[in-house]
C-alpha cells in the first residue's frame, strides 16, 4: 500500500492504517518528543497527544509537502502547549543579550552527555535551544510558537548557551583530570 493510500485509509478512521502510520514514524516522532519533554514518560505523554491530534487533523493535510514534516510540526506544537500556559518564559530586555557560542570538541564530549545536559536545561532555554539549534526555527517563528517576544527568545538562547557552555567545561576540566 502507498504512503496515499494509507493517508486517505487514515481520513476515513481506518484504525489499521491508522496503526500502520503510527509504526512508521513513531520511533523519529518519539526522538522529537524527546527534546521538548523533560522525561522519557512525558515525551511518551507527548507522543500519544501527538498522534491523536494528528489523526484528528489528518483531512487537513494535503499532500503539499512531507507528511513525515506536517507530523513533526504537530508533534513539536504538541509538546510546546504543555509550556505555554504554564509561564515558563521570562520578559527581557533586549540590550541585555549577549551572544554566547558553545565549543564541542567531538572527542572530549559524547553525543550522549550532550543530549543529557540539554535535556537538563530549565524549560524556557532547552525548549528554545531545540526549536533554535536543533530545528532551524527563527527567532521570530519561536517567538511566535511560544508566544513570548524575539527579545526573549534570543535571551533564552543565549543563556542556555551559558549554560551548556559552563557545563562542558565543567566535564572537560573533570574528564581530562582523570585521565592523567
Amino acid at each position: 500500500m502507498s504512503l496515499d493510500q494509507l493517508i486517505e485509509r487514515c481520513k476515513h478512521d481506518d484504525a489499521q492504517a491508522q496503526g500502520q502510520l503510527y509504526k512508521l514514524y513513531a520511533s523519529k516522532l518519539f526522538s522529537v518528543c524527546l527534546k521538548y519533554s523533560r522525561n522519557y514518560v512525558e515525551a511518551e505523554d507527548n507522543l500519544q497527544d501527538a498522534y491523536l491530534t494528528i489523526f484528528k487533523k489528518i483531512g487537513q493535510f494535503k499532500s503539499q509537502g512531507s507528511l513525515e514534516g506536517w507530523m513533526k510540526r504537530i508533534t513539536i506544537n504538541t509538546a510546546l502547549q504543555r509550556y505555554r500556559s504554564v509561564g515558563v518564559f521570562d520578559i527581557v530586555n533586549e540590550d541585555q543579550i549577549e551572544d554566547v557560542t558553545v565549543e564541542v570538541d567531538d572527542d572530549d564530549v559524547s553525543i550522549d552527555y550532550l543530549l543529557s545536559i540539554i535535556q537538563e536545561l530549565p524549560d524556557r532555554y532547552r525548549l528554545v535551544f531545540n526549536l533554535y539549534a536543533l530545528d532551524d526555527y527563527s527567532h521570530k517563528e519561536i517567538a511566535a510558537m511560544l508566544t513570548i517576544s524575539t527579545g526573549t527568545s534570543k535571551s533564552n538562547l543565549a543563556r542556555a548557551r551559558m549554560i551548556l557552555k559552563e557545563k562542558i567545561k565543567h566535564y572537560k576540566a573533570n574528564h581530562n583530570s582523570q585521565s592523567i
